[in-house]
C-alpha cells in the first residue's frame, strides 16, 4: 500500500465511523431504519402484549398443562425470542410477547388455541361424516367428536402437525397464482396421514379440517401423501392462507383454551436499567480503548478505531436482524465489546514479538496478522458453532442468546483480520514507521514452570468444582433449597393491584419496592404497569398466607387499597419450564460434542479436543459453585452467564493450544515436551491476561452502574472471566501435558523419552549416546503425526 492508498484508505475509515454514527442515531430513511431506537426490545425495556387463557371445562392435569405452555412458548417464539409462556393458577395460561401494543392483532395472528381434527369424509359404515349445509355456504359435521372419535374417522389431530406455514405459487394450469397452506407432520403423524390419503386418494373421498367448532377447510385428496409434506389449497388470498396456518399451528394442544384477559403491559425496568447499562457501555468501551493504546501504541489505536466501528455494527445489525434485545442482551453485547479486544491482542502480540526478534516493522505486521490467523479463527469458528447449535435446538432467551452471540462473534472476527488490518497498514503506509511507535519491545521473562505445578493447580481445581456441590447438600439440609432460584425457575406469585391512581414504574421502584422486599422477603420483585389503567403486576416468589396478608395490609395502609376488590394474587409457573430446561441441557451437550470434534479435527490428536472440553466444564462448574455459595438467584440470566462462560472459556483455551501445536512444528531436540509447553504458556501471558482484563474491565464498569437484574449477571461473569484467566494459564497446558504422556498410543515411550531429556537437562548423563536416542524419541512421539501418501502402483 503507498502513501496516497495509505491516506485515502483512513478517510474511508473516518467516513465510515462517521455513518455508523449516524446511522444508529437518526437512521437511513425517514422511518429511521437501522437506528438504535428502533432496535426490537424485550419486556423488561419495552413491555407488551399480556394475554391469559383459562382452560375450558374440567381442570386439566399438570401433564397436561406443562406440555401446553411448552407448545404455546415455542409459537409465541415466531414473534419473538424472549416472549414467555407461564401457567398462573390451576387453569390458565399467560403468554407475554415483548414490542407489542394491540392486543386484538396478536390475538387475530395467533389463532383461539383450540382443539384441531383431520376426519374422513365417510364413516366406517360409508355414511357421510360431514356435508354442506342447507344454505349452501359451508361444510358442517354430521356427528359430533366424540362419536367420530369412537368410529375412527378422525385420522390425525394438531399434536400430529409438526408445522403449517403460508404460501405462495404459480398454478401450472393456469399460471395464476394461488396461495396455499404447506404442513409438516411428525414422524408418527407422517404415518397416519400416509394411510389416510392412500385410503382417501383411492376412494376420490376429501379429509375435512375440523378447528374450534367448526370445518375450516375441506381439501380433496388427488394422490398419497407418504413424505408427511401436504398443502392445502383454495385460499384467496395470502392473509386467508396465514390465518389458516396459523390457525393449525394453535390447534395442536392438549387442552382447550378460552381467553380471559389481554392487556399491554408496561417495561418491567425503568429507564434508568437502560441508561446505566448504556453509560456502563460507554464507560466500559473508553477504559478499554485508553487501555489498549497505553500498552500497543499505534496498532491499540487502530484497534480502539476498530473497536467502534464493531460496535456502531452491531447496533445497526441489531436493527436489520429484528433481534429482541433485553436487559441481558445489553450486557452481553457491552461484554462481546471486551471480548472483540481478543483478536486484536493475539494479533499485536505476535507483531510485538516479531519486532523483539530484530524483524522490521513491516514483516512483524505481516507475521503477526498471519501467525495469529489460526488461533482467531479456531477459537471463533468453536464458539460460533456453539451458538448454531443453541440456536438449532434452544428455546425461548436461549435462541435469542444465541443470535447476539454469532452476530458478535461475525461483526467481531470481521473488524479484527481486516478493519484493525486495513487501518494499521494505513497508518504505515503514510509514514508511521518507527518501531517506538508500535509498543515497548518485550523482555526475556523468568520462566516459570506452570507444568510442574500442576498437581497443585489440579488439587486447587477439584475443590473449587466440588465446592458447589458440597454446598448444594449443606443448603439443603438447611432447608433453604440448593440453589436460589428465582421466579424464572421456580415459579411465584403475579399479584394484581388496582389504585385509584395511575402509578408509574419509576414511582413504584422508589415508593413501594423496598418495603415490598422486606415484607416479601424477595429482593428479586418484577414489576409491570398495564396501559390505560391504574393497575399495577407485581411478580414475587411465591407468598404464604402471612406474606399475602402483610402485603395486602401494607397496600391498604399506605395506598388506601382495597384487598378484597382491588388486589388479586394467582400463583404462577416458572417462565423457563422443564421442557425449555432439557432443550437447553440438550443443545449444550451437543454444542460440547460439536466443538471436541472440530477441535480433533483442527488439531489432529484427541488429546487437544478432551483437555478443551474438561476446562471448559472446569470453568462452568466453578461459576455454578459461586451461585450456590453466594446465594445468587438463578433467573434468567443463569443461562446467558453459563452460556458466555462456555464460549469465552473455549476461546482462552484455543490461543494456548495453537501456539503449542505452532511449537511442536519447530520443537528443539534438546526441549522437554514439559519445557516447550511452559514456553507456550509464557509466550502466550500477556494475551491471557489483557485479554481477561478488559473484559473484566467492561462487567466492574457494569456492576458497579448496573441495577440489580444486571448485578446479577455481572457478578458471577466476573468469576468466570477470573478462573478462565486461571484456567488457561494453569490448567488447560498442563492438563494436555499429562494426556499426551499418559493417554493413548505410545504415551509409555514418549513419557520414558520425556524423562530422559529432563534428566539430560537438569543433571546431565554419562551415556551421551543413549541421552541423545531418548531425545529423538520424545521429539518424535511429540511432533504430529504426517499421514503417509499411499504410493500409486
Amino acid at each position: 500500500m503507498n502513501r496516497s492508498k495509505g491516506i485515502l484508505s483512513l478517510i474511508l475509515v473516518v467516513a465510515v465511523m462517521i455513518l455508523l454514527g449516524v446511522t444508529t442515531v437518526l437512521g437511513i430513511d425517514l422511518n429511521g431504519m437501522g437506528a438504535a431506537k428502533n432496535i426490537n426490545l424485550g419486556l423488561d425495556l419495552e413491555g407488551g402484549v399480556s394475554i391469559t387463557y383459562q382452560v375450558k371445562g374440567d381442570t386439566p392435569s399438570q401433564e397436561d398443562m406443562d406440555d401446553t405452555v411448552y407448545k404455546l412458548q415455542r409459537r409465541v417464539e415466531e414473534y419473538s425470542t424472549e416472549a414467555q409462556a407461564y401457567q398462573e393458577g390451576d387453569n390458565r395460561i399467560s403468554i407475554e410477547i415483548p414490542g407489542v401494543q394491540d392486543a386484538n392483532e396478536i390475538l387475530t395472528e395467533l389463532g383461539q388455541p383450540g382443539n384441531l381434527y383431520f376426519i374422513r369424509q365417510n364413516d366406517s359404515e360409508g355414511n357421510p361424516n360431514y356435508q354442506v349445509n342447507a344454505d349452501g355456504t359451508a361444510y358442517e359435521l354430521n356427528k359430533s367428536i366424540d362419536e367420530l372419535e369412537a368410529d375412527g374417522s378422525i385420522v390425525l389431530t394438531g399434536t400430529d402437525v409438526e408445522s403449517a406455514s403460508a404460501a405462495a405459487g404459480q398454478d401450472q394450469k393456469t399460471g395464476a397464482t394461488k396461495y396455499v397452506v404447506q404442513l409438516t407432520m411428525t414422524e408418527e403423524g407422517t404415518t397416519k396421514f400416509a394411510d389416510a390419503t392412500t385410503e382417501a386418494a383411492a376412494k376420490g373421498e376429501t379429509i375435512a379440517i375440523y378447528y374450534d367448532g367448526q370445518l375450516v377447510s375441506v381439501p380433496r385428496v388427488n394422490t398419497a401423501i407418504e413424505n408427511g409434506q401436504a398443502e392445502i389449497e383454495g385460499m384467496a388470498s395470502y392473509e386467508e392462507a396465514e390465518n389458516l396456518a396459523s390457525t393449525i399451528r394453535i390447534g395442536g394442544l392438549n387442552v382447550e383454551l378460552e381467553e380471559m384477559t389481554s392487556q399491554v403491559v408496561g417495561a418491567q425496568l425503568g429507564e434508568e436499567a437502560v441508561t446505566t447499562s448504556l453509560l456502563a457501555g460507554a464507560i466500559g468501551l473508553a477504559i478499554v480503548c485508553i487501555f489498549m493504546i497505553c500498552v500497543y501504541y499505534l496498532p491499540g489505536l487502530a484497534s480502539s478505531l476498530a473497536l467502534l466501528i464493531y460496535t456502531g455494527l452491531v447496533l445497526v445489525l441489531l436493527n436489520a436482524f429484528d433481534i429482541t434485545l433485553t436487559i441481558s442482551g445489553i450486557a452481553g453485547i457491552i461484554l462481546s465489546i471486551g471480548m472483540a479486544v481478543d483478536a486484536n491482542v493475539i494479533i499485536f502480540a505476535r507483531v510485538k514479538e516479531e519486532l523483539t526478534e530484530g524483524k522490521s516493522v513491516r514483516s512483524a505486521l505481516h507475521a503477526g496478522f498471519h501467525k495469529a490467523m489460526s488461533a482467531i479463527i479456531d477459537g471463533n469458528v468453536t464458539t460460533l458453532i456453539a451458538a448454531a447449535v443453541l440456536w438449532l435446538r434452544g428455546s425461548g432467551s436461549i435462541r435469542g442468546f444465541a443470535q447476539t452471540l454469532a452476530l458478535g462473534i461475525v461483526v467481531s472476527m470481521f473488524t479484527a483480520l481486516l478493519v484493525t488490518r486495513l487501518i494499521i497498514y494505513s497508518f504505515y503506509a503514510v509514514g508511521l514507521r518507527n518501531k517506538k511507535l508500535y509498543g515497548r519491545l518485550l523482555k526475556k521473562r523468568k520462566a516459570i514452570d506452570f507444568v510442574g505445578k500442576r498437581h497443585v493447580f489440579f488439587v486447587i481445581s477439584i475443590i473449587m468444582c466440588l465446592s458447589g456441590f458440597v454446598f448444594m447438600g449443606i443448603n439443603h439440609a438447611r432447608g433453604i433449597g440448593a440453589m436460589n432460584y428465582g421466579l424464572d425457575f421456580a415459579g411465584g406469585s403475579s399479584t394484581t393491584v388496582t389504585f385509584d391512581q395511575p402509578y408509574t414504574l419509576e414511582e413504584v421502584d422508589s415508593q413501594m419496592i423496598p418495603d415490598l422486599e422486606e415484607i416479601t422477603g424477595d429482593v428479586n420483585i418484577q414489576v409491570q404497569t398495564v396501559r390505560d389503567s391504574n393497575q399495577v403486576i407485581f411478580k414475587t416468589q411465591t407468598l404464604g398466607l402471612e406474606e399475602r396478608e402483610a402485603f395486602a395490609q401494607y397496600m391498604e395502609d399506605n395506598y388506601g387499597v382495597n384487598p378484597e376488590k382491588d388486589i388479586e394474587t394467582n400463583n404462577i409457573s416458572s417462565t423457563v419450564s422443564g421442557e425449555m430446561r432439557m432443550d437447553a441441557v440438550i443443545a449444550v451437550v451437543i454444542a460440547t460434542i460439536c466443538m471436541l470434534l472440530y477441535i480433533w479435527f483442527r488439531f489432529k490428536d484427541i488429546r487437544f479436543a478432551t483437555s478443551a472440553v474438561v476446562a471448559l466444564v472446569h470453568d462452568v462448574l466453578v461459576v455454578l459453585a459461586f451461585y450456590v455459595i453466594a446465594r445468587v438467584s438463578v433467573g434468567s440470566t443463569f443461562i446467558a452467564c453459563m452460556l458466555t462462560i462456555v464460549g469465552y472459556s473455549i476461546n482462552a483455551t484455543i490461543v494456548i493450544f495453537d501456539r503449542i501445536r505452532e511449537e511442536l512444528k519447530t520443537k528443539p531436540k534438546n526441549m522437554s515436551l514439559k519445557d516447550l509447553v511452559n514456553d507456550c504458556i509464557m509466550r502466550t501471558l500477556t494475551r491471557s491476561i489483557y485479554t481477561n482484563l478488559t473484559t473484566f474491565i467492561m462487567v466492574v464498569v457494569l456492576f458497579i452502574l448496573g441495577v440489580s437484574s444486571i448485578k446479577e449477571f455481572a457478578a458471577p461473569l466476573m468469576v468466570g472471566i477470573a478462573c478462565g484467566t486461571y484456567t488457561s494459564i494453569c490448567i488447560t497446558g498442563a492438563l494436555w501435558y499429562v494426556m499426551k504422556t499418559k493417554v493413548g498410543a505410545g504415551a509409555k515411550e514418549l513419557a520414558a523419552a520425556e524423562q530422559a531429556v529432563i534428566t539430560m537437562n537438569t543433571e546431565g548423563v554419562e551415556d551421551k549416546a543413549a541421552a541423545s536416542s531418548a531425545v529423538q524419541s520424545a521429539n518424535s512421539a511429540a511432533k504430529p503425526k504426517k499421514k503417509k501418501k499411499k504410493r500409486r502402483q
